[in-house]
């Protein structure tokens, strides 16, 4: 089990995170919703180790970042290396030994062309393809079907069904709440820097209804369509 306690992180005098406590148990898929500045981001770059931040993470593996995979929501790449070369740095990065990665290109993608040259679905393809290589406990995935195709869509899909039976732990943002509803065995409502609401299953639809109101309101009234 990971556990999140009271993590904190503010930029000046701009409180991001706000005591956030959380327990992520292997084989569990979880949900963090929230509108965008809520701070899903930063938590999970907090988690990943790449921000530094208040509070504690206890984690059976130490340091957890080794045994981490994040997936940005918009991924970079060098101007001069191929999705293939990629990979390969992706590999060495966790002293694995490189392999076949043409037999594993579950996505069918160019790997002799330059990343940089990708699309943006495909640039989060390959880094999608990057972190499972590595066999991480840990996934971090921020927005992982934002820009990409239906069919990649389902493949992520199953891809998260399958880290599941692994017992692998999978962290994930969507603004496709539908999304989350196939995937997550608990969703997590982020606001104000504070989980403000945890649900099961059972209640996701309440609490789309409940996002719903909140963001939407009386605003489609205001316009004038007929």
């Amino acid at each position: 089990m990971i556990r999140l306690h009271e993590i904190s992180k503010a930029y000046g005098n701009h409180q991001v995170l706000d005591g956030i406590n959380l327990d992520l148990s292997p084989g569990h898929v979880y949900g963090i919703v929230g509108e965008n500045g809520a701070g899903k981001t930063t938590l999970f770059r907090c988690i990943a180790g790449l921000e530094p931040c208040q509070g504690t993470i206890q984690a059976p593996t130490q340091p957890l970042k080794d045994h981490t995979g994040f997936l940005p929501t918009n991924p970079e790449y060098l101007s001069r290396i191929t999705g293939w070369e990629y990979l390969k740095l992706m590999s060495i990065a966790r002293d694995l030994r490189e392999d076949d990665f043409a037999a594993q290109n579950v996505f069918d993608l160019p790997l002799d062309q330059y990343a940089q040259t990708y699309s943006t679905g495909m640039k989060k393809k390959l880094a999608l393809m990057g972190i499972l290589l590595q066999k991480n406990d840990l996934f971090i995935l921020d927005e992982p079907f934002n820009g990409v195709d239906i069919h990649s869509n389902m493949i992520i899909q199953d891809l998260i069904r399958k880290l599941r039976s692994l017992k692998k732990i999978i962290l994930i943002s969507s603004h496709i709440f539908a999304t989350l509803q196939e995937s997550c065995d608990s969703i997590h409502l982020l606001q104000a820097g504070k989980i403000a609401k945890s649900v099961l299953p059972e209640d996701f639809g309440v609490l789309e209804e409940q996002m719903k109101t909140f963001v939407v309101g009386d605003r489609i009234n205001r316009i004038r369509l007929g």
